[in-house]
């Protein structure tokens, strides 16, 4: 069993996977506290349900990928580790997204790992697992949501000092109504970085409207 927060049909608003029609699984709870959460409605509630019942109702979409998303899905971690083989099994394009403050081992080698790594602005670097960037496989992208210059600045030295953008794809993201995109955009083409830089999709078309 798992604790689910809501099941929905939409397009994906962000990764490499951005505008594709997906079916989210969003699991109830979170550890962490990001100031910029988007998603504080599922640190709780939600109802119980079973895996079988779960490929029911993904199947009932008939999309081609899903993405197992929160709160936080590892702190449910055995169970989902199970739906994400399951997901798997069942021949869809699986994507999981982390925060990145659990250990990632354990997960299916097919899934794709969206792992977000905290900045300085977000109020939770210090959760940062980083054991979780020996186990990147060159299907995982890697998330930075940025507060600010210095968030970005951050980032940018992080990712040279580790190799980030030789493991897998690299994301910039600025906070909605936080950082201007375009100020984003002229950082990322001024330094010349090996990023994708994103928008939220979601949120250029429905607003922060929940489930979508």
């Amino acid at each position: 069993m798992l604790r689910i927060h809501e099941i929905f049909h939409s397009l994906q608003g962000e990764s490499s996977r951005v505008g594709m029609p997906t079916v989210f699984v969003r699991l109830t709870g979170c550890p962490m506290r990001c100031v910029y959460c988007d998603t504080a409605y599922a640190f709780k509630g939600g109802s119980n349900m079973s895996l079988d019942d779960i490929l029911l109702q993904v199947e009932s979409y008939g999309a081609k990928y899903v993405c197992v998303t929160g709160g936080e899905p590892l702190a449910q971690k055995k169970e989902c580790l199970n739906l994400l083989a399951r997901l798997c099994d069942h021949g869809y394009e699986v994507s999981l997204e982390t925060g990145g403050a659990i250990a990632t081992d354990g997960i299916d080698e097919r899934v794709a790992v969206i792992l977000d790594i905290k900045t300085p602005g977000s109020g939770e670097l210090e959760k940062n697992h980083w054991e979780n960037l020996q186990r990147l496989k060159a299907n995982d992208e890697i998330k930075f949501v940025l507060c600010s210059r210095e968030d970005y600045d951050w980032a940018k030295q992080l990712m040279v000092e580790h190799a980030l953008n030789e493991k897998c794809q690299v994301i910039f993201s600025p906070v909605f109504s936080q950082v201007a995109p375009a100020d984003l955009a002229d950082w990322v083409l001024k330094d010349r970085l090996p990023v994708r830089m994103q928008v939220q999709l979601h949120k250029i078309l429905w607003g922060e409207t929940p489930g979508k």
